[in-house]
C-alpha cells in the first residue's frame, strides 16, 4: 500500500497489484471478489478510484516519481544502480565482446546493462533506499 509521505497534505493512497499478464489483470478486476470489495469500500473513498499502469523506474518500487517523490531522488537512485552495473558489465561482458563489431557489441552490452538494472539492481537499490525515497 502506498501512503502519502509524512508532512504531505495529500489524501491520495494507493494499492499496488502485479499480474503475470494483461489477461490476468482483466480477470481480476472483473472478478466477483474484487467487485464486492470495491463496493464495500466505496463509502470510504472520495469519488471513483483511478487506475494507473506503472512502467520503468516507477514500477520498481511502485512509487510514481512526479506524484510522491522529489524528482531529484530518482536520478540519484538510478546513478547508484547504473555505475556498478556498467563497470561490472564492461569488465565481464565487455571483455568477451572485445574485437567484435562495434554496433553488435554495444547492442549486447547495453542489453545486459538494462536487464541487470531492470530485474536485479534497481529493485535492490529501491529496497535499500526505500526510507530515503519516501
Amino acid at each position: 500500500m502506498l501512503v502519502p509521505p509524512p508532512g504531505s497534505n495529500s489524501n491520495e493512497y494507493g494499492i499496488i497489484r502485479t499480474f503475470a499478464s494483461d489477461e490476468e489483470r482483466k480477470s481480476f478486476y472483473a472478478s466477483p471478489t474484487f467487485l464486492a470489495w470495491k463496493e464495500k469500500v466505496s463509502s470510504l473513498t472520495e469519488g471513483e478510484p483511478t487506475y494507473k499502469e506503472l512502467h520503468g523506474l516507477e514500477a520498481f518500487s511502485g512509487i510514481k516519481p512526479p506524484l510522491i517523490l522529489p524528482a531529484g531522488k530518482w536520478p540519484v537512485a538510478t546513478y547508484l544502480g547504473v555505475v556498478p552495473v556498467t563497470i561490472f558489465t564492461s569488465q565481464t561482458v565487455g571483455q568477451f565482446l572485445k574485437g567484435q563489431n562495434y554496433f553488435m557489441a554495444n547492442l549486447v552490452g547495453n542489453a545486459c546493462v538494462v536487464a541487470l538494472l531492470a530485474w536485479v539492481v534497481m529493485p535492490l537499490v529501491t529496497r535499500i533506499l526505500k526510507r530515503w525515497l519516501h
